[in-house]
């Protein structure tokens, strides 16, 4: 009877897989991921796809943050979770394109622990300074070039997309002797500039407006390719500099465990492609100085994030002494 009760329940099992298989995805919550703390720009953005995303797919997806050691804690977590499409992580440029460049022994390899389901657009980066400054991008550099003591920059931390793309901007601009000051995240270096002991400091463009508008601090230029609307007078570093194609881009990902099922990747692409292509939810993300991505694919996405590392690649190679210092 024993046996038979055994055979009996292993047949039972066996047809009960194909229906857990084929189980609709998603049939429960969906855990999102983000590797830093709350109220930066990650953060903001973050919630506004959770939100969207939950109607997308009938199902709540609730936002964690796990910020530390650079986004790795919260990262790692997800790379080692189980590739069912209910634990997902919002990545970024920091995590994902410069983590590998500027860190000695990374925790994980961004190609092998994660399969990206989307990228998905983020904050320009956008360079402010006290008023009493130079008015213009070119003014200032010209003033950087000859300044004794040579004029400082603050950014969020050595090794950020803030300190790379600004190493970028002066490299282009002539290789312009500035100092690099890093601080414990964007919003010191803006109160530093603000007080006027700072030269220049460089946040996302949904964070330095406010300043702009304000009078508190002049923002000379915006990594994008136009013209933002909401701040027609700031001429793009491409344009203020002659640099053709500058751009910087606080950019997210939306990252899977790897070997997540390929439906489970279809339908979170698809989802968050409607909410791409959605004027509304774009028009949001404008109010909150956040620039979407066109929809895309899962390819793409990779396609592009591995276009990024490549791009930061070289200044990383040339600033690596104060990488490691």
């Amino acid at each position: 009877m024993t046996t038979r009760r055994a055979l009996l329940a292993v047949a039972g099992a066996a047809l009960a897989a194909p229906a857990i298989a084929q189980e609709a995805y998603p049939s429960r919550p969906i855990r999102l991921v983000i590797p830093f703390p709350a109220g930066g720009p990650t953060d903001v953005y973050a919630r506004f796809y959770s939100e969207r995303l939950s109607r997308e797919l009938g199902q709540p997806v609730v936002t964690e943050n796990r910020g530390g050691a650079g986004g790795a804690i919260g990262s790692l977590e997800v790379a080692r979770a189980r590739p069912d499409g209910y634990t997902l992580l919002f990545g970024t440029a920091s995590t994902h394109a410069l983590y590998p460049l500027v860190t000695r022994q990374p925790q994980f390899d961004v190609t092998r622990d994660f399969t990206v389901v989307a990228e998905i657009g983020g904050g320009p980066l956008a360079w402010v300074v006290h008023p009493s400054q130079p008015a213009t991008l070119a003014a200032f550099m010209a003033a950087a070039k000859t300044a004794q003591p040579p004029l400082s920059y603050g950014s969020p931390g050595t090794g950020t997309l803030m300190h790379l793309a600004t190493e970028l901007m002066k490299q282009g601009a002539g290789n312009v002797p500035m100092t690099h000051v890093p601080y414990r995240g964007a919003a010191p270096a803006m109160n530093d500039v603000i007080a006027g002991t700072l030269a220049m400091g460089v946040n996302t463009f949904g964070a330095a407006l406010p300043l702009h508008e304000g009078g508190r601090a002049r923002m000379l230029g915006i990594a994008t390719p136009q013209r933002h609307p909401r701040a027609p007078d700031v001429p793009t570093v491409a344009e203020a500099l002659n640099l053709p194609g500058f751009q910087a881009v606080l950019w997210h990902a939306v990252f899977a465990p790897p070997a997540t099922p390929a439906p489970v990747l279809e339908r979170l692409s698809a989802a968050t492609n409607v909410m791409l292509a959605d004027a509304a939810f774009r028009a949001a993300l404008d109010g909150a100085g956040i620039v979407a991505s066109s929809p895309g694919t899962p390819a793409s996405a990779a396609a592009f994030i591995a276009a990024e590392t490549e791009r930061y690649r070289p200044i990383v190679d040339a600033i690596r002494p104060e990488l490691e210092g």
